[in-house]
């Protein structure tokens, strides 16, 4: 079972995610506000983050930035607002999944699962590899980038995204089967969420975005001539 921390200013919100969270087996761990969050963060090691977004003191985006500086623990933000832009935001900061209130409480936990269950699977032991194509360089195992010299930070997804895509170099991969293989058969978002980190792995990449092909019609290809 998870130790899961709950980041809300609505206490009944607290509450209702506390109670069915407990009756799965998870303990459950409450924050008022992102500063407390941090904080918590610094001092204890939690499975998973729920994270509102509006909240008084310290907003949900910046907590999540400042948390991702020493933490890759999953977070799934908590929103009143379903905007494209709030959500690329989340995905910016290395958000794992996004949730509009009101939600269920029951899908909820089905996300939790759903992450906790890919988060298991990617820290599992791999063989050494690097690859390196001009001034890039990814390390499989480590999970570092390089481009140019620089060492690129990318969120959790991100690094799930990018090393699946080169693991399967030259391979035209549809939409279904990347969303499929890297989110989870049970991934409850839409398409617009590859999409968003496709965009975001480009930014990161910068002169070597180009390695990343649009395959009309299909989906993306990692290519390496």
């Amino acid at each position: 079972m998870y130790k899961i921390l709950v980041v809300d200013d609505e206490a009944h919100i607290r509450l209702l995610i506390k109670k069915y969270a407990s009756y799965e087996g998870h303990t459950v761990y409450e924050a008022e506000n992102g500063l407390v969050a941090i904080d918590m963060c610094r001092n204890n090691l939690f499975d998973i983050i729920i994270m509102d977004i509006m909240m008084p003191e310290l907003d949900g985006f910046t907590a999540c930035r400042e948390i991702r500086k020493f933490s890759n623990t999953p977070i799934i933000i908590l929103s009143a607002r379903g905007e494209e832009y709030d959500k690329i935001n989340g995905f910016e900061v290395g958000v794992d999944d996004f949730v509009v209130k009101p939600f269920s409480p029951k899908e909820l936990m089905l996300r939790i699962q759903a992450i906790m269950k890919r988060t298991s699977a990617s820290i599992a032991q791999q063989p050494n590899e690097t690859v390196t194509i001009g001034g890039f360089t990814a390390d499989l195992t480590a999970r570092i980038i390089y481009v140019d010299g620089q060492r690129v930070n990318l969120s959790p997804k991100e690094y799930d995204l990018l090393f699946y895509l080169i693991r399967n170099k030259n391979i035209a991969l549809s939409r279904e089967k990347l969303i499929c293989d890297v989110w989870g058969y049970d991934f409850y978002g839409d398409d617009r969420t590859l999409d968003t980190h496709i965009k975001m792995l480009r930014k990161q990449l910068g002169n070597y975005a180009e390695l990343i092909v649009t395959v009309r019609g299909v989906g993306y290809r990692f290519e390496v001539r």
